[in-house]
């Protein structure tokens, strides 16, 4: 009973929240306002906060500018508490934006969509990506290119790093940086999860997406860490499989150290303890 009125109330509080922020941010895409980049953190710190997820962000996002986050990805949760943390955008498969719901979340926060099988659009793809890099934006990579059971980082794939070099031109110090971010579910209740029940957070893309979320949701607290890791300085001559193996190994790091239970660096200043 009081798992269902936990789901009645986190429904109630989204859509009215939804129903508020939306219209703004519909107008604030079609004028390419700022306050586009800005609205949907609010939008996800008040869902976070009503599907029980508490972030605790350790490391410091990098101040320099144009920005590519790289970030392991076990679900969609993920893309709810790395908006939650900062105003990003997300490099997103063409599939997504048919989704349910999902498409049109990502769709509102300005996703770049690609085609990863067709080779003749990368090009164009990575252009729009670096493009909007060097307006400042941030852009997240998910590089596995697919999501994992959260114990473990998958094959990156090093293809769209290129967008990262097609903004080095644009950028005024000849530098994109590349920084890893590894995000870690690891514990229900405050009881450490452990590798047999860290996949109730994980959503690998076989499981139907609506019992998923009703299941996060009775669960009632999930704690997120966010760790950001030391960046790659990307530059004309660097070689994008270099950097994309040292990336690789950053998030593996990261994450195995978060999913141990290890400090590696002080918190972030603006860290959410809890939202």
């Amino acid at each position: 009973m009081i798992a269902w009125l936990r789901i009645a109330f986190a429904a109630v509080v989204i859509l009215a929240v939804s129903i508020v922020l939306m219209p703004l941010q519909l107008v604030a895409l079609r004028f390419d306002w700022r306050l586009r980049r800005r609205l949907p953190r609010v939008w996800h710190r008040i869902v976070c906060y009503c599907l029980g997820i508490r972030v605790r962000v350790t490391g410091r996002l990098e101040d320099r500018r144009p920005l590519m986050l790289c970030s392991n990805h076990s679900s969609w949760l993920d893309i709810m508490v790395l908006s939650a943390v900062a105003d990003v955008a997300f490099i997103a498969k063409i599939e997504v934006s048919d989704w349910p719901i999902f498409g049109t979340l990502a769709k509102l926060q300005k996703s770049v969509f690609v085609v990863r099988e067709e080779r003749r659009k990368t090009g164009h793809q990575a252009n729009e990506i670096a493009g909007r890099m060097a307006d400042g934006e941030i852009v997240v990579l998910f590089p596995e290119g697919t999501t994992s059971d959260g114990n473990r980082l998958l094959e990156v794939k090093s293809s769209l790093f290129g967008a990262a070099a097609m903004a080095v031109p644009y950028s005024p110090t000849g530098t994109v940086v590349v920084q890893p971010v590894a995000v870690a579910y690891t514990r229900v209740h405050g009881i450490a999860m452990g590798r047999y029940h860290r996949p109730l957070a994980a959503w690998p893309g076989d499981i139907e997406l609506l019992p998923h979320l009703i299941d996060i949701v009775r669960c009632g607290a999930i704690d997120a860490e966010v760790s950001f890791g030391e960046a790659v300085d990307y530059r004309a001559e660097t070689s994008r499989k270099e950097v994309s193996a040292t990336i690789a190994m950053r998030i593996r790091n990261l994450l195995n150290s978060r999913l141990r239970g290890r400090e590696i660096s002080r918190a972030f200043p603006g860290q959410i303890a809890a939202i």
